[in-house]
């Protein structure tokens, strides 16, 4: 097991692993309860740890998780109704169509 990423809190520790075992990465959280003794321990040595199994894809995890982090930025004007979206969003939330390339 070779340590990934250490999690700002336990919600995206959780939500991190589950995608990366979601994509065939086998991982898991590490001290997902510590943060109750946080203050007797120093606070970042209580934060949730991501740990992935196989330690040859380490790399290839930090590289997912990365995209998973920093999803692309689109902007995109609807067909249907000429709506601009922002953000990753597949669907226009004006009319509800679908995003066409």
């Amino acid at each position: 097991m070779k340590r990934l990423v250490a999690a700002p809190n336990l919600a995206l520790a959780t939500l991190w692993a589950d995608q990366l075992c979601g994509a065939g990465i086998d991982a898991t959280v590490q001290r997902a309860w510590a943060g109750s003794i946080a203050g007797e321990i120093p606070v970042d040595q209580a934060l949730p740890e991501v740990w992935v199994t196989d330690e040859n894809r380490h790399a290839e995890a930090l590289h997912l998780l990365h995209e998973l982090r920093n999803p692309p930025w689109r902007h995109w004007a609807c067909r249907r109704c000429g709506e601009l979206i922002d953000g990753p969003f597949e669907q226009c939330w004006n009319c509800g169509a679908a995003r066409s390339d």
